[in-house]
């Protein structure tokens, strides 16, 4: 059974539906750790040596944020600055990470629409995350599609649950190892994988 670490960042929490029914949700699951950078270091102050730890101890991380201005939360790139460290996570002995997963949990204002070619924001998502993608390439990681939660400025209250329940079966189906890898290379998001893999 894989262990999973998130490591979720959210500069306003107290305005989220989304990301406040997805961390209830997935708090609740084994072998998954819920780990709230602005919670733990508000003034991001980051504890590298603590950092470290978790990642060796976790074989799939996740950053989970809201999208804001085609880039995650400012704390997200400070840990990213101090934790991943040459000779450590990436270079010729940086191995420490080797092997393991990576991918981006997020929820966007925008529909899906808009982020597809010729859309209103001119990129895909997948081009906005190149920067994580470089990152888990160079350090010897698998990245993973992301699982986003579109058009959360018009979603009903209503329809919250319905998205956080399906990532939490799929964070099941990772941890539980229910997907192959053709599963996972031929899902955009994360999202497609809700039907697959389920249990006969």
């Amino acid at each position: 059974m894989a262990k999973i670490l998130i490591l979720f960042a959210h500069p306003a929490l107290e305005k989220s539906r989304v990301h406040v029914t997805l961390i209830n949700i997935i708090k609740g699951i084994p072998g998954i750790t819920v780990h709230d950078l602005y919670e733990i270091y508000p003034d991001m102050n980051i504890d590298v040596d603590r950092e470290q730890a978790l990642l060796t101890q976790h074989d799939i991380i996740f950053f989970q944020y809201p999208l804001y201005w085609y880039s995650p939360p400012a704390i997200i790139k400070q840990w990213q600055d101090l934790v991943l460290e040459h000779g450590w996570a990436y270079g010729h002995t940086g191995k420490a990470l080797s092997g393991k997963w990576t991918g981006n949990v997020l929820s966007t204002g925008s529909g899906k629409d808009a982020y597809l070619p010729g859309g209103h924001h001119g990129h895909t998502l997948a081009e906005f995350l190149v920067p994580f993608k470089q990152t888990a390439r160079l350090c010897n990681m698998t990245f993973l599609p992301p699982f986003v939660i579109h058009g959360t400025h018009r979603m009903r209250r209503e329809e919250v649950p319905f998205f956080c329940e399906h990532f939490g079966s799929i964070l099941e189906g990772l941890r539980d190892d229910r997907y192959t890898p053709e599963m996972i290379a031929q899902a955009v998001y994360l999202n497609d994988l809700h039907d697959l893999g389920k249990a006969d």
